[in-house]
């Protein structure tokens, strides 16, 4: 029995280029695909948010207004949007794409009681286009989004399996966390989320559980209350759900 009824899957773009340095790792996409499909075949809940990073990151736009590389680093989200829409409708799951700068020729626009109503549905939900706005990231569109369909819990899908006190690909003595408090990323200045994301998931009590990609069957175990990669939240509260 799944301990979560709605969940928000964060990918980051660059876990969806694999091996890769950019673009598309097909293989990657359709094995997260059908571990979507599982869980949701369990009754879970799923909104997926994607992020650009394989296909354009803004600080790559050296010189460029800011506003400018964030309203691009948006449209790459909706790529990697339509990307996971095509893989998980060619295996036979219901989706919609929502994204909160209106395309409608490929998508719908983003409004809380229409996603809402996917996600009742039995629909898989995804939020391209972060928030919408420059300055914020796909992590706080993540954390926006739990906050407002009222997920029970937000899922870090990474190429690193938790989180960690300095980088683990550069220290090889980097200590793994399994739980870990809100305030501590914040203060600790760690690389999972950004700030805003964070405050926003410890004033909403929205729990955090980032793990690697890669892990065999990862986002179903995290659905079925498995401990794995590491888990923030509040710090009297690291064992439990919202």
């Amino acid at each position: 029995m799944p301990k979560y009824k709605r969940i928000v899957l964060k990918i980051s773009g660059e876990a969806l280029a694999g091996n890769e340095q950019s673009g598309f790792d097909f293989s990657t996409i359709n094995r997260v695909a059908d571990q979507v499909i599982e869980v949701a075949r369990l009754g879970v809940e799923i909104g997926i948010i994607v992020g650009g990073g394989n296909i354009w990151r803004g600080r790559r736009g050296i010189g460029m207004d800011r506003t400018t590389a964030d309203y691009m680093g948006m449209l790459a989200t909706a790529i990697n949007a339509l990307a996971m829409q095509d893989a998980l409708e060619n295996k036979g799951m219901q989706t919609r794409v929502l994204t909160a700068i209106e395309m409608r020729q490929i998508a719908e626009p983003y409004i809380r009681r229409r996603a809402m109503r996917h996600l009742e549905k039995g629909r898989v939900v995804i939020f391209a286009c972060g928030t919408g706005n420059p300055y914020f990231s796909t992590d706080t569109a993540a954390a926006l989004r739990a906050a407002e369909i009222e997920a029970d819990l937000i899922l870090l899908a990474k190429n690193v399996d938790g989180v960690y006190d300095s980088d683990p690909k550069a220290n090889p003595n980097a200590k793994k966390f399994e739980f870990i408090s809100y305030m501590d990323v914040i203060n600790k200045g760690l690389s999972v989320m950004d700030t805003t994301a964070i405050s926003l998931c410890m004033d909403n009590s929205i729990p955090i559980v980032c793990f690697g990609l890669d892990e065999k069957n990862g986002i179903k175990r995290v659905v079925m209350g498995e401990h794995i990669g590491t888990r923030i939240n509040s710090k009297d509260n690291n064992n439990d759900g919202r």
